[in-house]
């Protein structure tokens, strides 16, 4: 009998967890990636940054930039590798519309929040977002600190009883 191979229980790859403090999102997308045979193998072992990246829209179709995929130099002796390369975005037409009203006509920008697998595939998630200014990054730590010392204080108040 052949020992079962080990699955994870997160199919998360990479978060940009930078994104929900830098900018205010909005709509969720969620695409498919063109990915070449290296990159899905770099993918596996966990060599992926998508912290400063984000999706652009050029020609009717969008692509990831910014993000970096290390390759490893086992799997990939024989290829000429670019860590850094624009990688296609697989959306439905329907999506692609609505995603370049919304950047040309109402000015948001396209920040990638995470990469996962889903079934074989990678998936990206994106979102519409709004740069934040300082004074919003200041009253949404506010409210995170009043949350954490309202939990505190209940939980405080709940033991006297």
């Amino acid at each position: 009998m052949a020992k079962k191979k080990k699955s994870s229980s997160s199919n998360t790859i990479a978060l940009n967890k930078k994104a929900r403090h830098n900018y205010s999102l909005t709509d969720k997308f969620e695409g498919g990636m063109s990915l070449q045979g290296w990159e899905i193998k770099s993918i596996r072992s966990g060599k992926v940054n998508i912290s400063d990246c984000y999706v652009h829209i050029k020609e009717g179709e969008a692509y990831l930039l910014g993000a970096e995929i290390t390759p490893l130099n086992a799997a990939s002796s024989h290829v000429v590798c670019d860590p850094n390369r624009d990688r296609k975005l697989l959306l439905n037409r329907r999506e692609l519309e609505k995603i370049t009203a919304a950047v040309e006509r109402d000015g948001y920008s396209l920040i990638a929040t995470a990469m996962y697998w889903k079934a074989c595939w990678v998936k990206l998630e994106f979102h519409l977002g709004k740069g934040k200014k300082d004074h919003d990054k200041r009253s949404d730590i506010k409210d995170r600190e009043w949350a954490v010392d309202k939990g505190r204080l209940m939980k405080n108040r709940n033991l006297d009883r």
